[in-house]
């Protein structure tokens, strides 16, 4: 799986981690992330990232 960086501050999301603190469990791929989740630091889209 891939990791993806926001284009915007830089966070990266990495599959393996997962966004746990957001309810995303770890090894949940960039693609599977539910459509209203949001960079933790910077809350920007999934749109905004690209892969890393």
């Amino acid at each position: 799986m891939k990791k993806y960086v926001c284009k915007v501050c830089g966070y990266v999301y990495d599959p393996e981690a997962g966004d746990p603190d957001n309810g995303v469990a770890p090894g949940t791929a960039f693609e599977d992330l539910p459509e209203g989740w949001v960079c933790p630091l910077c809350a920007v889209g999934k749109d905004e990232f690209e892969p890393a």
